[in-house]
């Protein structure tokens, strides 16, 4: 699909969630070690979980709502939402007033406007989208997030500590305009064949409404099989920002990256974190949409199962200490099993899911990343019972079970697209 095809509204929002995505990861890297300084590493864990926690209920409002309001409206909503919180972030980092509680209340606002925005944005991908190239467009924009992983923190590592206040009030001005030009220049994509009767439900009404939609999505098998699988490995890249980052900032000695004559580049734990971290944006900004294409040559079912593998011997040799050139290696493993399926995955939820209920579909789905973002801290005082090679090869063996999961997923999904054809005919 060439560039003068795309839908108006993937083209500004390419360009505004990237700007929006590269002020989100300037602060979001740096906020464990904001809350671990503020509060004691005990309660900074609980309250990351508990961010994910209102996170996770967020994006399944926001799928309902996306179906329900339009996906144009709930955008509007979130990325306002954002401003005012970033707005809120500032004024507690300010010189005239400085308030780790409210900036931890502004954290998780920001984390939950994010969560009602996503399955918005997702579903407005495949409305406008045919299906054929659904998988290339999904690539682009995680391409773009993955330049604002690369840009974001390089930016924060020179704003966020030092100039905090100026950084914060400039994000939000980011996100109010951008709220502003979505206002004016996209259109509502969402089917005109949506229920408007449920705008006259009353709101215990629309709760229970919404609980019976996402059962039904529940027994989708496939569906489940996919959202299980999908928190399984997940387990393994949430793991980069928490175990990874505090492994290698204990266990790592200080080696020598690259060397000329009496000159040589000395890494640290925290370097060498900071260098697998670049790598990985970089290769994903690099070879997103190249590995996607490469990825649709082959069955779905085989791309699934080897991705959740490779993450599995990625994690393994992350966790093994070894040599900085080795850990790079390592990560090229890993950014590889990601690129593999990142296309492919939004693409399959885009066939499961009834054209009337791809709000929902979405937001089901993202469960995988923000069920296992929740789950990700548990394994930090995991280590402190089996140590930190054992909490690697159970991130191990939890890859392997997402790959048996997957197999018997696309074992159904066979089976159910055979019934149906055979109903056709």
């Amino acid at each position: 699909m060439k560039w003068r095809d795309w839908d108006r509204n993937l083209k500004i929002r390419l360009y505004g969630e990237a700007l929006v995505n590269i002020c989100f990861w300037a602060f979001f890297p740096f906020m464990a070690i904001y809350f671990s300084n503020e509060f004691g590493k005990g309660v900074a864990g609980v309250l990351l979980v508990l961010s994910q926690v209102a996170g996770v209920i967020a994006n399944l409002i926001g799928g309902y709502s996306a179906d329900k309001y339009g996906r144009k409206n709930m955008m509007l909503l979130s990325i306002f939402l954002q401003g005012g919180a970033f707005t809120l972030f500032a004024l507690a980092n300010s010189p005239w007033y400085q308030s780790p509680i409210v900036t931890f209340i502004s954290f998780t606002i920001i984390g939950v406007s994010g969560a009602i925005y996503w399955p918005a944005s997702q579903a407005m991908v495949a409305d406008v989208v045919e299906e054929k190239d659904r998988s290339t467009v999904f690539a682009v924009f995680y391409t773009a997030l993955n330049i604002a992983v690369v840009i974001g923190p390089i930016l924060g590592s020179l704003f966020f500590f030092d100039y905090r206040f100026e950084f914060l009030v400039t994000a939000a001005l980011v996100n109010i305009t951008l709220g502003f030009v979505i206002m004016k220049y996209i259109r509502e994509t969402m089917p005109e064949d949506s229920t408007s009767k449920q705008l006259k439900l009353s709101w215990h009404e629309a709760m229970k409404e919404q609980l019976r939609d996402y059962k039904v999505i529940m027994y989708d098998k496939v569906f489940f099989l996919f959202i299980i699988a999908g928190i399984l490995v997940a387990q393994t890249f949430m793991q980069m920002d928490v175990l990874v980052a505090v492994y290698m900032t204990e266990t790592f000695q200080d080696q020598v990256l690259v060397s000329f004559r009496d000159w040589s580049f000395l890494v640290d734990g925290e370097r060498a974190f900071g260098l697998i971290i670049a790598e990985n944006g970089l290769l994903v900004a690099l070879f997103t949409v190249i590995v996607t294409r490469w990825m649709t040559k082959y069955p779905d079912r085989n791309v699934f199962i080897v991705s959740s593998l490779l993450y599995g011997v990625g994690i393994l040799i992350l966790g093994s200490n070894g040599h900085i050139w080795v850990l790079i290696g390592a990560m090229a493993i890993f950014t590889f099993a990601e690129l593999m399926v990142v296309g492919l995955q939004q693409d399959f939820v885009s066939r499961l899911a009834p054209e009337q209920m791809r709000g929902k579909y979405f937001a089901a789905a993202s469960l995988r990343f923000t069920i296992g973002r929740t789950m990700a801290p548990m394994f930090i005082p995991l280590t402190l019972l089996i140590g930190y090679q054992w909490t690697f090869i159970v991130l191990f063996l939890l890859t392997l079970l997402s790959a048996v999961l997957y197999a018997r997923m696309f074992y159904l999904f066979d089976k159910k697209q055979n019934s149906s054809l055979m109903q056709a005919n």
